[in-house]
């Protein structure tokens, strides 16, 4: 049955998912979700035989039904190749009583390579499938791990450019090293002087904007997006929870239809509503677990059924969650309210608006499936200790805030039956300093690529070959501007006129 797509914000709009992945954000500001959730139609038996290029076609072609299977398994068979470092693409390790999926195999070192190695090709198929004439403007902002991947995958893509926003003093010193040094002609990195929630709002309204439209359009180009409110980035994500389930199943941890925990550190939220939209496709998880850092704006929320944005900004050693507006969050309240998108987009506008919002205690109550969480700075680097020094495993920040709400959760419910996969969504290596800082305080006069050649000796890991590559690379992007003056940057680098 073919899927079609609308807004969260108007159900009138309707599109193929083709058409939704190219505009990236609907018109009216909202986000593209499906008219239908659908099952799964492969059994547990059948996807445990299965590679994750297999896995990945059976999930994304119930949702991306107007790709024929030559199309999509093409994209599949470009994205997930030697680019990752493991044959399994996203593999599974047992650690302290939980599997840690690990989603960091790819050529950033971080989850978003899972659906950012494949965007690209979903996005030039669609662009064809279209018959569009104007070249794609992808523009992204990023609270990390987005624009490196994004950048990596779109690098020299034809008929494409890339434009990432990212806050100058927001983001780790490896993570920066990462963008500014990204080659490609078609690669635009610009530092913003605001935190991301101001690049990642700053992006928004560009899109929405008819003026800018117009004027793209007059000069051959069109707007889309690579963060994860394009749903061609969410469907790619919920692919490793399908396969991490059936490879729990293949290794006989558990049984079939067993059900399983799911805990993601969330920061934008569409990693966990992957999950979510998986579970709803049948796959048996029990809690989605949603771990916040500082910033815990998403565990407010299930706690109280109040959205409130209204806070201090933290900047901490997690700084892909260091996010005060979980755009992707929008997705499950349309579900909640009923896919109603008139209440929706009232939600929305009291956010705007206001910065806050109240669910009703009918919503509420469609949340039950969902645990919120959050692990201060203390807590996090106790954590990468506490699981080093009994294991010899070592987690980046990101992981530890999963998994220190997981302990939390246990201790909360003593749920210590059911078998928890923990995302595990950026490798150590990206974060060395808090990582080998919270293992040993001896470790910080090192710089950050001793760190690395210690944090591999101590985890009997080799660096992997996105640290090696940026060690001595040229800085090629050195633009910063202010939040005011995105737009006006963007035309500059498009060599539109004011």
């Amino acid at each position: 049955m073919s899927i079609m797509y609308s807004s969260t914000r108007n159900e009138q709009i309707r599109l193929t998912a083709s058409q939704a992945i190219l505009k990236g954000l609907a018109d009216d500001g909202g986000l593209f979700v499906p008219d239908h959730i659908p099952s799964l139609d492969v059994s547990v038996e059948a996807l445990a035989e299965m590679s994750y290029q297999e896995t990945a076609y059976e999930v994304m072609k119930l949702f991306l039904s107007d790709f024929t299977e030559e199309e999509l398994k093409d994209c599949i068979r470009k994205a997930y190749d030697s680019k990752f470092d493991t044959e399994e693409i996203a593999p599974l390790v047992q650690a302290d009583g939980a599997y840690y999926l690990e989603l960091f195999h790819g050529a950033t070192i971080a989850f978003k390579d899972m659906a950012l190695s494949i965007l690209p090709h979903l996005l030039t198929t669609a662009a064809k499938k279209n018959q569009v004439k104007n070249e794609i403007v992808i523009l992204t902002a990023t609270s990390g791990d987005t624009g490196k991947a994004a950048l990596a995958g779109f690098a020299d893509v034809k008929g494409t450019k890339i434009i990432v926003f990212y806050p100058k003093n927001g983001v780790s010193p490896i993570q920066e090293k990462q963008m500014v040094t990204q080659k490609g002609e078609n690669t635009f990195v610009v530092g913003i002087n605001g935190n991301f929630d101001e690049a990642q709002t700053g992006v928004k309204q560009m899109f929405s904007d008819p003026e800018l439209a117009k004027r793209l359009d007059e000069a051959g180009y069109q707007f889309s997006s690579a963060n994860s409110i394009n749903i061609g980035r969410l469907v790619p994500q919920i692919v490793y929870y399908v396969y991490a389930y059936a490879k729990l199943y293949a290794n006989g941890v558990i049984s079939k239809d067993e059900t399983v925990n799911v805990v993601v550190p969330t920061g934008n939220f569409g990693n966990i509503l992957a999950a979510f939209y998986a579970k709803n496709m049948g796959l048996p998880i029990g809690k989605l677990i949603c771990a916040s850092n500082e910033n815990k704006v998403l565990f407010d929320f299930f706690r109280t059924g109040a959205y409130n944005k209204n806070r201090e900004f933290i900047l901490t050693s997690s700084p892909s969650m260091d996010i005060l507006i979980s755009s992707n969050l929008e997705r499950l309240i349309y579900r909640i309210a009923g896919n109603d998108a008139q209440k929706n987009a009232a939600f929305m506008k009291a956010l705007a608006d206001s910065g806050q919002y109240e669910i009703t205690d009918e919503m509420r109550e469609q949340l039950l499936e969902f645990y919120g969480n959050y692990a201060g700075e203390q807590e996090t680097a106790q954590e990468i200790r506490r699981l080093y020094e009994n294991t010899g495993y070592v987690i980046d920040t990101h992981t530890a805030v999963a998994s220190a709400v997981y302990r939390k959760y246990l201790k909360e419910t003593q749920d210590t039956e059911t078998k928890t996969i923990i995302a595990s969504t950026a490798s150590p290596f990206k974060f060395t300093r808090s990582v080998m800082n919270a293992i040993d305080a001896k470790y910080d006069s090192m710089t950050d690529f001793e760190l690395a050649d210690e944090l591999s000796k101590i985890g009997n890991v080799a660096v992997p070959h996105a640290i090696e590559e940026i060690r001595s690379a040229e800085i090629l992007h050195d633009t910063v501007c202010e939040v005011c003056e995105m737009q006006n940057t963007v035309k500059k680098i498009l060599g539109i006129k004011e």
